[in-house]
């Protein structure tokens, strides 16, 4: 199989482009940003063929060139995580890498006979109805709020309606709040996860200050990418959107004095009344978790990394290749 990932140097496509790589499959990574040394060394020894492309999604012409090499999988991943700044600052650009590029790529993937498009959405699309609700499956009316959240949304639906009408497979996964190797500031991304962010405490002999224990149910990296494969490998599918989760919630507090044991002298805890934190959870709430039974029932998938286990496997992944990722980590 030959997959073509937009947005391949972020760390989502990294790990996507890692776990396919490593089943023997050829892999493009297409992105505006230069793919990190460190993971073209990791890469390089893999068994499926990598190819690295710099463009920009939003060029029509660059996108068309890309995919007239080929794929039968092209996973949409390409999108700017917006803050509040960034909304009030620069929405057009939001608004044209998550939504309107989304017709040139699908465009093309229509012209090169792919067999299928996997559109990484995200929870944010659920929105407001996370705080409101005490689960959330994938018929839940969506609330979304931000830009990021709402392309997010939009993007599942006119996925769905442009599938539809051009006879173009297109799935869109929804993932949870993803963290893991690989991830790094890009420049696309407001909101780096606070798992990302306690690392970088860590490595840094800071302590990571959290505003409150942060419960939610978090999915670590790789897990992701084996849900792409999953749904990659599968014959018909029997919805046009999925959960992508644990299904089960762990707070950033536990996490963090987990991975603290692999850092000696690290210290993660609440912050004291008064003092401010450390670690941004780029919101007030914790939102509820997600259901997984309908990717489950159609494909057998289930996430493979317990909760904290997932700080010892970060920790691990750092000693090896995190350390030496071009961000001063």
């Amino acid at each position: 199989m030959r997959t073509l990932i937009f947005g391949g140097a972020g760390f989502v496509g990294l790990n996507i482009a890692e776990a396919l790589l490593r089943a023997g499959h050829d892999v493009a990574a297409f992105d505006r940003s230069a793919m990190p040394e460190a993971a073209l060394r990791s890469f390089a020894v893999l068994p499926g063929a990598f190819t690295a492309i710099r463009g920009d999604v939003t060029d029509e012409a660059a996108v068309a060139s890309a995919m007239s090499a080929g794929a039968d999988l092209v996973v949409m991943g390409a999108a700017i995580t917006a803050g509040r700044e960034r909304d009030a600052r620069d929405p057009a650009t939001t608004l044209k890498v998550n939504l309107l590029a989304q017709v040139p790529v699908l465009a093309a993937a229509r012209a090169a006979g792919v067999r299928r498009v996997i559109n990484l959405s995200s929870a944010a699309a659920y929105g407001a109805a996370g705080e409101r609700l005490p689960e959330l499956d994938e018929t839940t009316p969506g609330d979304p709020v931000g830009l990021y959240a709402i392309t997010k949304w939009a993007s599942e639906r006119v996925g769905a309606r442009l599938g539809d009408l051009w006879g173009l497979d297109v799935v869109s996964l929804r993932l949870s709040g993803v963290f893991g190797p690989w991830e790094h500031a890009t420049g696309v991304r407001d909101t780096l996860s606070p798992h990302c962010q306690i690392l970088a405490a860590a490595v840094a002999e800071q302590p990571a200050i959290l505003p409150r224990p942060g419960l939610r149910d978090w999915i670590y990296a790789p897990d992701v990418a084996d849900a792409v494969l999953a749904v990659a490998g599968a014959g018909t599918l029997g919805h046009g959107i999925y959960n992508v989760s644990t299904g089960k919630r762990f707070t950033m507090l536990d996490w963090g004095q987990r991975l603290a044991q692999a850092f000696p002298g690290s210290v993660c805890r609440l912050a004291e009344p008064g003092e401010a934190a450390t670690i941004d959870f780029h919101g007030p709430s914790d939102r509820a978790p997600m259901a997984v039974a309908r990717i489950a029932q159609d494909l057998g998938w289930v996430a493979k990394t317990d909760g904290l286990d997932s700080a010892d496997q970060l920790a691990a992944w750092w000693h090896t290749d995190g350390r030496t990722m071009e961000t001063g980590r």
